[in-house]
């Protein structure tokens, strides 16, 4: 059984869809979720799925604390789920090509460190883009650089707002993001 682990900051409505698409898989299981707020609700959700999960401080993320936990728990994959932080290198190198993240936009456009949540989708609608999406990608040492394994577009209007396109780009998530998860296991 390959074991996933999941790291999040916030709601974890992302992580919902993974591990309610999990629980029908045999060959693959969210075992691990680990946030770095003390009150992320991705933390109840875990507890709601009786999912061992634990948080880190910065300073643990960066000194290899959270790196070793997921070695000793033979994690195969760690995804990223609304995860705030930059994943140090070292830990990169611990996870070759097993580290995967989802942003809110078709990168290489709306990329890079701060361009996270509504700020991205703020910034598709004063761009006047006529579409948006999603892209996962694999984790490398920048943020929002790595080899993207898949993006998804959705169709924009003039009058949509900041909210509505989040919603778009939400539904592109939680259709596309565990599906493409199981393909790597």
């Amino acid at each position: 059984m390959k074991k996933i682990a999941i790291l999040a900051s916030g709601n974890g409505t992302n992580a919902e869809a993974i591990i309610t698409h999990f629980e029908s898989v045999p060959h693959a299981k969210v075992v691990l979720i680990g946030s770095n707020k003390e009150t992320a609700y991705v933390l109840q959700r875990a507890k709601n799925h009786q999912i061992q999960s634990f948080t880190f401080s910065k300073k643990e993320l960066e000194n290899g604390s959270v790196k070793a936990l997921l070695l000793v728990k033979n994690i195969d994959l760690l995804v990223l789920a609304g995860f705030m932080m930059k994943v140090p290198e070292d830990m990169i190198q611990a996870f070759p090509k097993s580290i995967v993240n989802i942003h809110p936009a078709l990168l290489p456009k709306f990329g890079g460190k701060g361009m996270y949540g509504m700020r991205v989708h703020e910034a598709v609608k004063a761009a006047g883009e006529k579409e948006t999406g999603i892209t996962i990608h694999w984790v490398n040492e920048h943020y929002d650089e790595g080899e993207i394994i898949l993006q998804e577009k959705v169709a924009l209007s003039e009058t949509d707002t900041a909210e509505q396109i989040a919603e778009k780009v939400h539904q592109l998530e939680y259709k596309y993001y565990p599906k493409v998860i199981e393909s790597l296991i």
